[in-house]
């Protein structure tokens, strides 16, 4: 496994250094340059004190090959840092200017049909292309010497969404790149063929020259999911390869400095595994964008927890959200008034330091002229920027008070994520084209809230051990040495729940024998007490069959059933098929949820999908068989708010000082009583009694407290 770089974070132009980083994105090259005064003005009156620069400024930087022009980043650079300003400086190398393209046309990403990706838009770059390598290196080395001293400058911010554009790249360099990544993954050419699988359709190669990218194969042809389970790290790896690089390129020159690049998670997209490419940045960073309708806040925080384990419990970075509405959906709903406000300060109760908008003015022309930005083009007098005003003050509050450099307190209860499973379940050859590991994560997630728990959520590479309760939804890709590790944690004393599509293939895409879960050998099988031998799937697809089959304990299962066939003498039943509908399959009276002594601890199997609900619904009814949850986040045993509070705690390093954040998750206002501390933040909060608060609509409410 890398080597984690050691956490370092940015520092602030503050005297101390210090404080919540806020600000945005700037693109001044969008803008003449008298509006740059008027731009800082208006950030000193916003509290802004940071902002991401030059992110996709190749062409002004060098608008002809060869020719550095940096006078205007300068004037830039020191109009912000004067006025107390930090900058994080990009690399400037996620779009390219038109005439490198012009020239060298073979840098281009060609898609899986053959095509050729054109330029224009961001990342039409080929990660394995030496050609482009040779001149985004050269330009992120021509800035490293010309601002290796410059003190406004306190970060390095790679690239900009490693992948979004240029994930999938078909072209011959990408071909020999795959070649030697196998050869180097599998060692031998046999090795690689019994990964693959290669003895079904003729597919056997002699040498790893006739290894082959997952190229369009016709209309009705399926990939071989091995092959493409392996495509999918491979992108993942160049990318990281290529973000390596431009890092290496610019610290070699300017060392001290830390270094990072923005993820893009929320529970919409997951495309890079996180897991590997967090070891390789000093302080994580993240974008994310709020998904439309009720689920906006529990999204947030979802996708929140992934990255604060991806951070490993430090401070970590949101480089990106909006204001507002976005421009790129089918459906781009603005934000609900307080929401601006609420989203960033969700993010801090989920363990972030930083609130950073994409972008700080909003654009007259181009692809992103309809996303929001910190200045709309309402301008100035507009409830847009009051509210941005009004967010960098409550953060300066915060700041003051002493919450940077807090940590978010964890949770007993770890739900287990895995990249590689989240690509398994796009294959096109499963059982069910509906699957989703991510979605399942984020189901899980809701319901262990509506339930008045809260769980962290873990990459599976990660280490859990610390846990009381993993839960694996959807993990569909288990190795034997994951498989161990699960079957040890529930024989140590811990809880495993396991869902209805975990565990039945390995990390080549091989089916384990003998029934299902077969992940281990049959060890993960052992552990639940079980035994499935055929699937059950059901989808409005089928004209006249049921919608759904229910179970003895009210739950409805949609999509996915497991057909149990014999358990462990010792397996407790919780739950059955049961009804006309599950008859029609033989499924009535078999088992549907079940719970093993396992070891010192337990493990609880899940056969069929269930949706938040019933989630919520289960939990319940398992709080006999469920460790009861760690009182880690009251002050005392007088505080008490039901699952509509999403509530959060930050602590310092020495434990001495507690911050406790309240957020209501509902559409109504709710109450809150014995709460403890000094109010920092009440917003859209009343007092109504000591220790009592009303929280409206999405109100967020934070007390610090000392020991």
């Amino acid at each position: 496994m890398t080597e984690r770089r050691s956490f370092k974070w940015p520092a602030l132009l503050t005297p101390t250094g210090r404080g919540i980083a806020f600000g945005g994105d700037y693109n001044p090259d969008q803008w003449p340059d008298e509006v740059i005064d008027d731009d800082i003005r208006l950030m000193r009156k916003a509290h802004v004190n940071t902002v991401a620069l030059a992110i996709f400024s190749w062409d002004k930087i060098e608008p002809r090959e060869g020719e550095f022009t940096f006078d205007w980043l300068d004037m830039v650079i020191d109009k912000l840092g004067t006025a107390g300003i930090a900058v994080d400086l990009a690399s400037a190398t996620a779009a390219a200017p038109i005439w490198l393209y012009a020239k060298h046309p073979e840098v281009l990403p060609v898609d899986r049909y053959g095509h050729i990706v054109n330029a224009g838009s961001r990342q039409s770059w080929q990660p394995t292309s030496p050609v482009f390598k040779e001149y985004a290196l050269r330009l992120c080395r021509a800035m490293a010497e010309h601002y290796r001293r410059n003190p406004y400058v306190t970060a390095w911010h790679m690239g900009n969404e490693y992948g979004w554009n240029n994930r999938y790249d078909y072209s011959d360099n990408a071909l020999k790149a795959f070649r030697l990544w196998c050869k180097d993954k599998y060692g031998t050419v046999e090795q690689l063929n019994e990964a693959w699988g290669t003895a079904f359709w003729s597919q056997h190669v002699n040498s790893f020259e006739e290894v082959l990218l997952p190229r369009h194969m016709g209309g009705d042809a399926m990939v071989n999911p091995a092959q493409q389970l392996d495509y999918e790290r491979f992108g993942n790896d160049m990318l990281l390869d290529f973000y390596r690089a431009e890092r290496d390129a610019i610290e070699k020159i300017c060392p001290g400095k830390p270094f990072t690049t923005n993820f893009m998670v929320s529970t919409d997209q997951c495309a890079m595994d996180y897991a590997k490419w967090a070891n390789e940045v000093d302080f994580v960073s993240n974008d994310h964008y709020f998904h439309e309708g009720e689920s906006h806040l529990d999204e947030l925080a979802c996708s929140d927890a992934l990255m604060d384990s991806l951070a490993l419990g430090k401070p970590w970075y949101v480089m990106e959200h909006s204001t507002s509405a976005v421009q790129w959906k089918p459906l781009n709903m603005r934000k609900r008034h307080g929401e601006l406000v609420r989203d960033a300060l969700a993010h801090v109760a989920m363990g972030a330091d930083a609130i950073n908008f994409f972008q700080w003015r909003q654009s007259s022309s181009g692809a992103e002229a309809f996303h929001s930005a910190m200045v709309p083009h309402a301008g100035e007098d507009s409830k847009v920027f009051r509210g941005v005003c009004e967010l960098g003050a409550v953060l300066e509050l915060l700041s003051d008070a002493g919450l940077q450099g807090t940590e978010l307190e964890r949770s007993d209860t770890a739900i287990l994520f895995s990249a590689e499973s989240e690509w398994a379940t796009r294959c096109q050859t499963l059982p069910s084209m509906k699957l989703n590991h991510w979605h399942d994560v984020r189901d899980w997630y809701r319901g262990l809230l509506d339930a008045g728990r809260r769980a962290d959520v873990v990459p599976l590479a990660y280490d859990w051990s610390q846990y009381k309760i993993i839960i694996l939804p959807t993990v569909l890709a288990l190795s034997d040495t994951d498989t161990r590790r699960i079957v040890d944690f529930a024989q140590a004393g811990g809880t495993v729940i396991i869902g209805y599509a975990t565990g039945l293939i390995d990390e080549h895409f091989h089916v384990g024998l003998g029934g299902y879960p077969g992940a281990g050998n049959g060890l993960l099988r052992q552990m639940l007490g079980i035994r499935s031998e055929e699937f059950n799937i059901l989808g409005s697809e089928a004209e006249g069959e049921p919608a759904g089959i229910t179970l003895s304990n009210g739950m409805t299962t949609r999509l996915w059933q497991n057909d149990v066939t014999s358990i462990a003498p010792d397996t407790q039943i919780i739950a059955t098929y049961q009804g006309s509908a599950a008859a029609d399959w033989e499924l009535d009276g078999t088992p549907a949820i079940t719970s093993h002594v396992y070891g010192a601890g337990k493990a609880i199997y899940i056969g069929c999908d269930l949706d938040r609900q019933d989630i919520a619904h289960l939990v319940g009814l398992l709080s006999d068989e469920l460790p009861a949850p760690s009182d880690q986040t009251a002050a005392d045993s007088s505080q008490t708010y039901d699952a509509r509070i999403l509530h959060t705690v930050r602590r310092s390093a020495d434990g001495c000082v507690r911050f406790d954040c309240y957020l209501n998750r509902s559409g109504q206002p709710t109450e809150i009583t014995g709460v403890h501390g000094e109010p920092v933040v009440a917003y859209r909060c009343e007092s109504v009694a000591k220790g009592s608060y009303a929280l409206m609509r999405n109100s967020v409410l934070i007390m610090r407290s000392e020991r």
